[in-house]
């Protein structure tokens, strides 16, 4: 009887949550969140705030995700034609300063400072430009006399309420190209990234009128429909090309509409119904560029929950990992519906954690990206829980780029250290410090124990000034008697580990 009870009692505390082990995360995770600033949507809260609230809004953003372990920004630094750092090629703006083309003031390089931040909390800054849109709104009277619109009212496309680029000019293409290498050129970026809007979203019977651009400039054999595509996929290499002949660090993600296309138009899509997909309306083409080695990442925008009739989440998810190939794959989630959509299964808490096991399921997708920000910031706590307690409980480092060979080879990084009044004292030695981010510590009570293949034993990961001189608080390593140490580059490779034994 007692044996009948002993064993009640076990399973019966093996099937509470309390009991249920973390779900096992992956050393090498990518986890960001997009913070958008057209409309003032996560960031500044408002454009008319002081530059200090601003400031403190934003260490606000990163301060919650850094608590979450996350390890990359996505910022939106051009919203609309428009900059939030000084540039030749387009205005200051008016989401940031409230008047298009007023630079901040007191002056300050905003860019420059949210990178700054990110970096010296271990988080990937990538800079989110949206190359197509020109104007937010239909109202031209807020623009800059330096905006685009003005400057050259020829590349222009109304549709709808908004004012486009026009795709498919030669000097449109190059003018973007040259916006994209001024801001890899000037600032320490990590990556350049580009969201959903290529062409725009189809209005019902609305006209995107560049016929006459067609006619000139398209090919006897192309449809009107490729060529379209072949203007974006022009950018997109011409952008690729760009940055890494700047920087070949730097990596360049797009994040596309999340179904390329339905089974219904073509055999090779996904078993969904959406009214709109990015190959047939956006005329975006991911998988060409994913063929050609054009981008780093790509994360698909799969905002619906996990068994939504129309566009199932974990349909789309099984499909993008059955159809991507050299790059990164990374999810786009949406949490900005949890409690707030007429879908009701965003009502239930566990529709967020469970889109992240599914992702943790298919080897080939190696992270997730939220939009946006603010989104669980407010009266989510029961949500956030099962995140830190379940899925981000440990460290993560971002994944390494498939388009990047290894350039640490097979040595580790000389340095010295010594203790000093309860911290380790670290100081490199080598002569490439400016290409080292960051130092990782890991740690074990034995030195045959020591695992760098797992998170559970990463400890820190330390910003590593220009110096090169660090400290590691010894109360970090509790009590282990064994650390490695680690260095990572600036195309997140890592190097091989130094062992040290800490007398105790």
């Amino acid at each position: 009887m007692l044996k009948k009870l002993a064993l009640l009692i076990v399973l019966t505390l093996s099937s509470c949550s309390i009991f249920k082990p973390s779900i096992p995360t992956p050393k090498h995770e990518f986890r960001g969140v997009w913070i958008a600033t057209v409309a003032n949507i996560d960031w500044p809260k408002h454009s008319l705030d002081s530059i200090e609230k601003q400031k403190k809004d934003y260490l606000n953003i990163l301060d919650f995700y850094k608590d979450l372990n996350f390890n990359a920004v996505i910022v939106q630094i051009r919203a609309a034609g428009d900059a939030f750092y000084p540039s030749q090629y387009a205005p200051w703006s008016r989401f940031l300063t409230g008047h298009e083309g007023v630079a901040p003031n007191p002056y300050f390089d905003p860019l420059k400072w949210m990178i700054d931040e990110a970096h010296s909390r271990g988080m990937e800054f990538h800079a989110w430009l949206n190359p197509y849109r020109a104007t937010f709104d239909s109202k031209i009277e807020v623009l800059s006399k330096d905006h685009d619109f003005h400057q050259h009212p020829e590349w222009m496309l109304k549709y709808g309420k908004k004012y486009y680029y026009n795709p498919g000019l030669p000097e449109v293409q190059q003018h973007l190209t040259n916006i994209m290498e001024e801001v890899v050129s000037n600032y320490d970026l990590d990556a350049v990234h580009f969201d959903d809007y290529f062409y725009p979203y189809k209005i019902n019977k609305e006209v995107f009128d560049d016929a006459d651009t067609y006619s000139k400039y398209g090919l006897p054999e192309q449809t009107l429909d490729d060529w379209r595509r072949s203007n974006i996929d022009s950018l997109v290499k011409n952008v690729h090309h760009a940055i890494k002949k700047e920087k070949p660090w730097v990596q360049f993600g797009i994040s596309p509409f999340g179904v390329w296309k339905n089974k219904s138009t073509d055999p090779k899509g996904s078993d969904t119904k959406a009214g709109q997909t990015t190959y047939e309306d956006l005329y975006a083409d991911p998988l060409l560029w994913m063929e050609k080695g054009w981008i780093d990442y790509l994360v698909p925008q799969v905002y619906w929950s996990m068994d939504l009739p129309v566009a199932s989440h974990s349909k789309i998810v099984d499909w993008w990992s059955k159809n991507s190939k050299n790059t990164n794959l990374y999810i786009g989630n949406g949490p900005y519906k949890i409690r707030n959509n007429s879908d009701k299964a965003w009502n239930k808490k566990r529709e967020l954690p469970n889109q992240l096991k599914l992702a943790r399921n298919y080897k080939n997708v190696l992270g997730n990206v939220f939009f946006s920000a603010k989104s669980l910031m407010t009266n989510k706590e029961d949500v956030l829980r099962i995140l830190k307690k379940k899925y981000y409980q440990n460290i993560a480092l971002p994944p390494r780029s498939p388009l990047q060979q290894n350039t640490f080879g097979n040595n580790t990084i000389p340095s010295k250290f010594e203790k000093n009044n309860g911290a380790l004292q670290f100081s490199i030695t080598a002569d490439n410090i400016n290409e080292l981010r960051y130092a990782l510590i890991y740690a074990s009570k034995k030195e045959s124990k020591l695992n760098l293949d797992t998170p559970l034993q990463l400890l820190a990961k330390i910003p590593i000034p220009n110096s090169g001189n660090f400290n590691v608080n010894s109360s970090l390593l509790k009590g282990k008697k064994y650390m490695a140490l680690t260095f990572i580059n600036r195309f997140g490779q890592e190097s091989k580990p130094k062992i040290i034994k800490i007398d105790t």
